[in-house]
């Protein structure tokens, strides 16, 4: 290997720019994480009354102090549940990450109570459910901190219950897989809702908070007119005592997090990964911020981002003098070998097949793969359609989606046309997919889109011998270009859930050291499966 010699000037005018609009970008996001925990926050004296913890403050002793927390998801639901920018609360009514419980790596969520008194309101279910997939594929142990009040009946939609039986599913699947999915009940859990602890191996109840049933009273008397309170229905003693239901029993919010913790402690340990020698970048990756320009029109050379993020700054690449627009190298992050794929502009034929190559050999070797986008897309026109690009293209494809090993995918600047999907995007099921701020996707930029309907609309009247409306084509060009840039920065796409999370630039090696070893370590660790899931007896 060969340690990076950076060409990045950290001292010049357009590093100060690119950082000081990156960061500028990066204090929207922390704005926009902060949003939740201080909605719920409002909710602390109400629930100290009760004796009860707030979701965070649970999350905060489930978990192994010092150790890192994962956040999966935060800005799911952003500016999906209301056209108003101030009132969207990113992240939804659910907690979601991975962290370690008793130096068990873990899947938790939690129910946010504090906002909607928990209730699932847009993106909430496609959060839990990506959480549950994360679970899945890794092999961790689902933990659900529940305090649900259903689904959020004033944001019904028939598409929405329908894919809320997804979640039940996947309980179900991960039981099945005999990865360990533990349910403490802080408080109401109704309708759908009640199958989250009946779908769990193991049950912790909290005495004279945690209930769950059917149907809840109000809703009972509606459909049947019995009259039922809430303990005799469904509360935590019946469910200990008579139903089945709870497993454990405990007094308040802190016992049945201890009991939890206990629970998890009983599980098989974490299996050891080989990790080699971890060497910090030599190259600051706090310049990651100055770096790469959030403009995504303007070109940087995408190794200067791996050498930052990689141990000792250290690169091999793999056909550097071929397809240049498509980088390929191999390093380490975290002690671990990767084999690193990124882009400085569209992905030409060489590039294509050059691509195709290093995913066999990265997959015949074991080796993680680590997608950096910043493409716009394969290379289109005679001359590339003549030398085969659909071909070259689908080779790569063919490769980045059979590849057996991690596949992890930042998306760093654009992302757009088929370059989203050669390179790994959401659609390809990558094991982690995250996004930096300034990043932008879409099938096209907004600009290229309202040129093609134009000329095919030029075209068309040509055709019927008429002469075109410029006004009303300049007007459909204009709505065009504001229909597809509205959808395609960072902030919108990661809050209809096209990527596991925003992440600030400067935490990229942390992250991807992170997951890469949860994958590592999803593949060494082998679960006792069952032919059907744990049933409540």
């Amino acid at each position: 290997m060969a340690v990076f010699e950076s060409r990045i000037d950290p001292t010049s005018e357009s590093f100060k720019t690119n950082r000081r609009e990156m960061l500028a970008l990066v204090d929207r996001l922390e704005g926009l994480n902060a949003r939740a925990a201080a909605k719920s926050a409002e909710k602390a004296e109400r629930f100290a009354k009760k004796g009860k913890l707030l979701p965070r403050e649970r999350l905060a002793r489930l978990l192994d102090p010092g150790m890192p927390f994962l956040t999966i998801g935060n800005l799911t639901g952003y500016m999906v549940d209301t056209d108003k920018e101030e009132k969207s609360i990113p992240g939804s009514t659910l907690i979601a990450g991975i962290g370690f419980i008793r130096g068990r790596r873990c899947v938790v969520t939690v129910d946010d109570a504090a906002i909607k008194a928990g209730a699932l309101a847009v993106g909430t279910a496609q959060r839990f459910i990506r959480a549950e997939e994360i679970a899945l594929e890794q092999k961790l142990p689902f933990v659900h901190l529940v305090e649900s009040a259903g689904g959020d009946l004033k944001a019904y939609t028939v598409e929405g219950f329908v894919e809320g039986g997804t979640i039940f599913a996947n309980l179900a699947r991960l039981s099945a897989a005999g990865v360990p999915t533990i349910a403490v009940l802080h408080g109401s859990s109704t309708a759908g809702g009640a199958y989250m602890p009946g779908l769990s191996d193991y049950v912790v109840a909290v005495k004279g908070e945690g209930k769950a049933f059917l149907a809840g009273p109000p809703l009972l008397k509606a459909a049947t007119g019995e009259v039922a309170d809430d303990d005799t229905l469904g509360g935590a003693e019946m469910h200990a005592e008579v139903s089945g239901l709870a497993d454990v029993l405990c007094e308040d919010d802190g016992d049945a997090i201890l009991a939890a913790r206990e629970i998890v402690g009983r599980l098989p340990g974490t299996p050891e990964v080989a990790r080699g020698t971890v060497e910090a970048p030599k190259l600051d990756p706090d310049e990651l911020a100055g770096v790469v320009p959030p403009d995504y029109k303007k070109p940087f050379d995408v190794r200067e981002v791996m050498a930052r993020i990689v141990d000792g700054s250290d690169l091999t690449d793999f056909k550097a003098r071929i397809g240049s627009a498509t980088v390929c190298a191999f390093a380490s992050i975290m002690g671990h070998r990767v084999g690193l794929l990124g882009n400085n502009g569209p992905i030409d034929n060489p590039g294509a097949h050059k691509a195709a190559q290093f995913l066999q050999l990265c997959d015949s070797s074991e080796t993680p793969v680590v997608f950096l986008q910043n493409t716009t897309g394969y290379m289109v026109g005679t001359e590339h359609e003549r030398l085969g690009m659909i071909k070259n293209g689908s080779k790569m494809i063919q490769a980045v989606a059979n590849v057996r090993v991690p596949r992890i995918t930042v998306q760093i600047g654009a992302s757009f046309g088929a370059g989203n999907y050669g390179m790994c995007g959401r659609g390809f099921a990558p094991d982690f997919c995250f996004i930096w701020p300034n990043a932008m996707t879409g099938v096209m930029g907004g600009e290229q889109a309202g040129k093609v309907m134009r000329i095919v609309a030029e075209g068309a009247a040509a055709a019927k011998g008429e002469e075109p409306n410029e006004q009303m084509l300049a007007f459909q060009e204009a709505a065009l270009k504001h229909h597809f840039d509205g959808q395609a920065d960072g902030f919108t796409t990661s809050g209809r859930n096209c990527d596991d999370g925003m992440i600030d630039p400067r935490d990229t090696r942390r992250v991807l050291g992170f997951v890469i070893e949860t994958c590592l370590e999803g593949r060494a660790r082998q679960p006792q499966t069952n032919a059907f899931g744990v049933a409540r007896m």
